[in-house]
């Protein structure tokens, strides 16, 4: 029987009040509902705050580069489509440095669920907006305020026609590991964007900010309208939905490769000898 004691990992080091407190416990909780050991599933982060928490938890855990979770956990479902795969991400990390990644994984459609801490701010470089940060906001490197227009994550992925697309708050740590469980449970590429405030250097995306705006959406949304959730997606200054954004079934990466249909790719006989005649045949 699992508990939560079973995802005791090392001792957090982000700061006192920051919302990925709040993540961790939601997955760890959604694991532990969900029966799924920690030898069961694999954590691919990047840089920045996010990417330290699959060392807070316990799991198979792949840490890389900036913006490049989703092309090493593409990698690890296509050699093992048994193995559950996450890929934990910032708003910088996968948005920026990482927004072409995201789009393309949204379109190969592989069952991996994605969790992203969006802060809206970059929280492990003291404070430089994120493509998420709001127009207008000032920061260090942005002494007169932001000038880009702020980055859609949800509407970017309807539009793509993202199977599973939620928005979580890490102020609502039931709700959100209930989004987490829904996640699992879908088969297909999920995002879910999660808002998180940071307490050091976001000083309007605050818990008071958040909780005066946020809603969750009820049982009388239907997620499978996608001009209904291409409106939800837009919702922002007054109103912020919560809940499952938009969702679709359709067939997965690895469904679609043929040798990868019967068995994962770790489990088949290595063929050396057609490999030995290739090479051969260059000679």
């Amino acid at each position: 029987m699992l508990s939560l004691k079973d995802f005791e990992g090392q001792k957090p080091a982000w700061c006192p009040g920051c919302g990925n407190f709040m993540i961790l416990r939601a997955f760890n909780e959604a694991m532990v509902e969900l029966g799924l050991a920690p030898h069961e599933f694999v954590l691919v982060s990047g840089i920045g705050q996010a990417g330290k928490l699959p060392h807070y938890t316990r799991g198979h855990t792949f840490n890389g580069l900036h913006g490049r979770t989703l092309p090493v956990a593409t990698g690890i479902k296509l050699a093992n489509h048994k193995l559950k795969v996450f890929a934990v991400a910032g708003d910088g990390d996968c948005y920026g440095e990482g927004g072409n990644h995201l789009i393309h994984a949204i379109r190969r459609n592989p069952d991996i669920k994605l969790l992203v801490h969006n802060n809206q701010i970059y929280g492990l470089t003291k404070g430089q907006a994120s493509p998420t940060s709001m127009k207008g906001i000032l920061t260090k490197t942005q002494p007169f305020g932001v000038i880009s227009e702020t980055f859609n994550p949800l509407a970017m992925a309807v539009a793509l026609d993202c199977s599973f697309v939620a928005r979580g708050f890490s102020g609502y740590s039931e709700h959100l590991k209930e989004l987490i469980k829904e996640a699992v449970h879908h088969r297909g590429f999920a995002l879910i964007d999660i808002l998180q405030p940071c307490v050091s250097f976001n000083k309007i995306n605050t818990y008071q900010w958040y909780k005066a705006r946020v809603y969750e959406l009820d049982n009388t949304y239907n997620p499978e309208d996608k001009i209904l959730a291409f409106q939800k997606s837009l919702e922002w200054d007054d109103q912020i939905p919560l809940g499952i954004i938009y969702r679709v079934n359709k067939p997965t990466l690895e469904e679609q490769i043929p040798v990868l249909k019967e068995e994962p790719l770790v489990k088949q006989k290595l063929q050396l000898g057609k490999g030995q005649e290739l090479l051969n045949s260059f000679y």
